[in-house]
C-alpha cells in the first residue's frame, strides 16, 4: 500500500489516493498513509464474525463516501463475496504472491517450495468473484534458490511486489490493461 501511495503522490501519476481502508486498526499502512496526508478508515471484521454481508456493507459505505474510480487490495486477507465485488467489476485490483493461476489462496511460498518450483513470483489481477481468478495485469518472477525457506522466498517476492503493483496501477489508471511482466 505504501508503495502505491508514494507512486501516486509522485506528481506525474494518472491516479490519486483518496482513502486507505483497513480491516485491522493496527495495520502499519494506516499510520504511514495518515503521515502522507491520505485519509484513512478502519472497518474491523471481528465484530462482524459470521456476517460477511454486514462487514462488506460497512466496507462499501466507507468507499461510497470517497467514490474511488479504482480499488486496490493490498494485504487485505478477506475473501470478498460476489455482492461486494460486482459494483467494482473491472475497477478492483489485487496483488497475489504467486504466479497465477498457480497457488491461489494462502501459503503460496511454502506450496511453491513443496512443489519444487524453479521460480515463483507475484501477480496483479482484476478481482472477480472467484478467488484469485481475474485477468492478470502483471507478473514478476524470482528464482527459487536451494535452501530457501518460505520466509526467504516471501522476502524476494515482496521486493518485486513493490515494483510490480505501482507499475500496473499506473498503466491501468491510464486506461491500458496490457499486462506487465518483470
Amino acid at each position: 500500500m505504501v508503495r502505491l501511495v508514494e507512486d501516486m503522490m509522485s506528481g506525474d501519476h494518472p491516479a490519486e489516493p483518496v482513502l486507505v481502508l483497513a480491516n485491522d486498526a493496527t495495520a502499519g499502512g494506516l499510520k504511514k498513509a495518515a503521515e502522507m496526508g491520505v485519509p484513512t478508515a478502519v472497518v474491523d471484521h471481528r465484530p462482524f464474525k459470521g456476517d460477511r454481508v454486514a462487514f462488506e456493507a460497512a466496507l462499501q459505505a466507507e468507499l461510497e463516501q470517497v467514490q474511488p474510480d479504482i480499488v486496490c487490495l493490498a494485504g487485505f486477507m478477506r475473501v470478498l463475496t460476489e455482492v461486494f465485488v460486482a459494483p467494482w467489476e473491472g475497477r478492483m485490483l489485487n496483488i497475489h504472491p504467486s504466479l497465477l493461476p498457480k497457488y491461489k489462496g494462502l501459503h503460496t511460498h511454502a506450496r511453491a517450495l513443496e512443489a519444487g518450483d524453479a521460480e515463483h513470483g507475484c501477480s496483479v489481477h482484476l478481482v472477480t468473484p472467484a478467488l484469485d481468478d481475474g485477468p492478470i495485469l502483471g507478473q514478476a518472477r524470482v528464482p527459487v534458490v536451494d535452501g530457501d525457506t518460505a520466509d526467504d522466498l516471501a522476502a524476494r517476492v515482496l521486493v518485486q511486489e513493490h515494483k510490480l503493483y505501482p507499475a500496473v496501477l499506473r498503466r491501468f489508471a491510464s486506461g491500458d490493461m496490457t499486462p506487465i511482466y518483470l
